[in-house]
């Protein structure tokens, strides 16, 4: 058998792709998606700023684990990943 090609995952209830070993940013920028949570003062859109885990833009709720950084996480087929609110330790 051959090696598994994509791997599948939701975000916010809908399904992307990624290649195995690839992060959860990396599958998300590629789906197109480029807002992961709002801030919490003005509402603006936030996504991967540093891609290197250094700035936590990019905190997403995984699999209902809080503040993880998408720029850091793998993903894994049927991992839900869902938006998070604004600021560490709150969810949406």
């Amino acid at each position: 058998m051959g090696e598994r090609t994509r791997v599948t995952f939701t975000f916010n209830g809908a399904s992307c792709q990624a290649t195995p070993g690839e992060s959860l940013a990396a599958a998300l920028l590629s789906s197109g998606v480029r807002s992961l949570r709002r801030s919490r003062r003005t509402g603006e859109p936030r996504g991967v700023y540093c891609g290197i885990g250094l700035c936590f833009d990019c905190i997403v709720t995984v699999d209902g684990r809080p503040n993880t950084r998408a720029c850091m996480t793998l993903a894994e087929d049927g991992m839900r990943v869902e938006s998070q609110a604004a600021s560490i330790g709150q969810q949406t």
